[in-house]
């Protein structure tokens, strides 16, 4: 630990800020204009690398390497620009979180689409002209290529604030980002304003891309690593600010690379390895910001109570032909078993639904009825499923047992994390749920001794009396339809209209005496513990269990399911969990291009069931019962 050393990496970290400040501030310019929480701008940063290669590779005796690398900035902003025009002008009315499922689907047809054309092999481009060499510093040799890219960062953001504050586009892309309504009310074309800021913003994030092209190989996980660095850079810096992305890029690399400089580092006799913090320092810093200042380092604070809707419509019991829906159902899944006895991999499939559906459940009882929407629910699904199983292995608790105290361990979890997350509302809320989720998932992941680091944990199996796998699946199909039951009677008691109270207005709950933050904490725990019964469940069907279990990955199927079935309607976590893992099974095994056919799968549900799949079709029914009958005003879709 030299200081030239120090400098150096205080240098790298510099560079690196620069090509994750050009995708931030492309995502928080998307966003502060069109709202849209867009998880495929991780896509045009892929995108970017990968066409700025082909270009370089073919064109570059032709058009030379700095011409590709902005060509394939501007193609991708093209690119960028159809998306929005033919697809995200569709759904601007929809909720927010049903345009980030969109997104999402674009995401897996763009990977997919990349993988079809250029291959999964990893790509290397070549050096840049002109700055292959490198210059000593202290001592030290240093890159002159990542000396260009440091100079790129500050450059970029003063074209951007000239863009913004001296010419009239900026001045709508600003007053759109205060006040969309009063922009449309002065005979602004929003939709070409829309337009132009997405395809300013996915050319940014290509040619962050692009810019990385000699510094590393393109490949297929560069989405998604991007995409979480880039949402907490913009969270820190607060939404909507560019100079704010700016610095939180700045410090966020920062930390980074001092993490990487101190190494190992011995603590009273206890080592330390900080290079492995590189993992989560940027979600540390996001819960640690979050947490001191809510709205980030250069935001601005939401109204206390502020909502953009005009609240739900009251949850009703089920009809008597509800009830009798659910009785087939329950037949139908206790006969399963013996129907499909000559196909045993049918009773596996419907073991991994069932855990879904309960999984979905506990994720939607926060998001639809408690409004608290979250991005990092595999947490407790995976404290549920790590607790249970190394009870079974460090304990010796039989596995009875810890089926029951698993799942107590993830409401643990819930209570601690929850008692932060509460305090926050919207996109930040949703954020720090995702930072408390990974890091967890960095401490399972890192600590071998006790999870089993990234082998996680083998021959963790159920007792012997349920070894066989119909009898699990009994077990499985009582927990799951009891902790779905139980749910369900929580929202029609007390609790459950004071945590709805909360969610429509949370100044007049607050003023006819509801301690709202209290009621959606004690809400964010009850979800916990059933999203750890649904991970200890999942944890004994396997057999072993990994730090994949509570990565963001399963947070976002987890999102895609309450999305897929429908936010207003209580069935439909569990139509969508049913839905979606059955999509993904059966067209996982039966396509090499799984992930574009699910995506265009549901970007087609999206656009035709914009209520969700259960709600589309509760609206459906109600509609033929009340042919040729006026409805009663303010009682259509009342019923759940």
């Amino acid at each position: 630990m030299d200081f030239s050393g120090f400098i150096v990496q205080l240098l790298n970290g510099l560079a690196g800020a620069s090509s994750l400040f050009l995708v931030a501030a492309g995502l928080s310019l998307i966003f502060g204009v069109t709202r849209i929480v867009n998880f495929a701008h991780g896509s045009f940063y892929m995108v970017g690398i990968y066409v700025a290669y082909s270009l370089v590779m073919t064109f570059e005796s032709a058009l030379g390497f700095w011409v590709s690398v902005v060509a394939a900035a501007l193609l991708v902003g093209v690119f960028g620009a159809l998306i929005e025009i033919f697809l995200l002008r569709r759904i601007y009315h929809a909720p927010e979180l049903f345009q980030l499922l969109a997104t999402f689907a674009v995401a897996l047809m763009v990977r997919d689409a990349v993988l079809w054309y250029w291959g999964p092999e990893e790509l290397l481009g070549p050096r840049a002209p002109g700055l292959e060499g490198s210059i000593e510093i202290l001592g030290r040799n240093f890159p002159q290529y990542d000396i260009f890219l440091i100079l790129i960062g500050p450059i970029v953001l003063g074209l951007l604030w000239l863009l913004l504050t001296k010419t009239h586009w900026g001045t709508l892309v600003r007053a759109a980002t205060q006040d969309r309504g009063m922009v449309s009310a002065l005979g602004i074309n929003q939709a070409w304003l829309f337009t132009a800021v997405f395809a300013l913003g996915a050319a940014l994030a290509a040619l962050g891309g692009a810019l990385q092209l000699p510094r590393e190989p393109a490949n297929l996980e560069m989405d998604i690593h991007i995409i979480g660095a880039a949402f907490v850079i913009v969270v820190v810096g607060g939404m909507g600010s560019i100079t704010g992305a700016y610095v939180a890029a700045l410090l966020i690399a920062e930390l980074k690379a001092i993490c990487m400089w101190l190494g190992l580092v011995e603590i009273f006799g206890l080592t330390i390895s900080f290079s492995k913090l590189t993992l989560v320092v940027e979600f540390l810093v996001m819960a640690v910001v979050l947490v001191l200042r809510p709205w980030g380092l250069f935001g601005r604070p939401q109204a206390a109570g502020h909502k953009n809707n005009d609240g739900e419509m009251p949850l009703l019991p089920g009809s008597k032909i509800f009830k009798i829906g659910i009785g087939i159902v329950l037949l139908f899944l206790v006969a399963t078993p013996g129907i499909f006895s000559s196909a045993p991999y049918i009773t596996v499939l419907m073991i991994d639904i069932l855990i879904a559906a309960l999984f979905a459940t506990s994720l939607h009882f926060i998001m639809g009825p408690g409004g608290m929407h979250s991005f990092g629910h595999a947490a407790y699904f995976g404290l549920g499923a790590y607790g249970a199983a190394l009870l079974v292995q460090a304990a010796g608790l039989p596995m009875e047992m810890a089926l029951i105290v698993g799942p107590v361990i993830a409401g643990l979890g819930a209570f601690f994390y929850g008692w932060f997350c509460v305090r926050l509302s919207g996109v930040y809320l949703a954020m720090l749920t995702l930072a408390v989720a990974q890091i967890t998932w960095a401490i399972c992941f890192q600590w071998d001794d006790f999870t089993g680091g990234s082998n996680g944990l083998t021959g963790i199996w159920p007792s012997e009396w349920l070894s066989n796998k119909t009898v699990y699946y009994y077990l499985v199909l009582t927990l799951v339809v009891l902790g779905i039951m139980w749910l369900r009677r929580v929202l029609f008691s007390p609790f459950g209209y004071a945590m709805r109270a909360g969610r429509d207005s949370f100044l007049r709950a607050d003023a006819i005496g509801i301690d709202v933050k209290k009621i959606h904490w004690y809400g964010f725990v009850l979800a916990g513990v059933v999203a750890g019964l649904a991970g200890a469940l999942f944890a004994f069907s396997k057999g072993s269990i990994a730090p994949e279990t509570l990565h963001v990955n399963r947070s976002i199927d987890g999102l895609v399911m309450v999305l897929l079935g429908g936010m207003q309607n209580l069935m439909g976590p569990v139509v969508g969990a049913v839905s979606f893992t059955w999509l993904h099974d059966t067209v996982a095994r039966n396509t090499e291009f799984w992930r574009a056919m699910l995506g265009g799968i549901i970007l087609i549900l999206v656009l035709l069931f914009p209520q969700g799949i259960a709600g589309t079709l509760k609206q459906l029914v109600s509609n033929i019962q009340n042919r040729g009958v006026k409805p009663a005003v303010g009682l259509e879709g009342a019923r759940s």
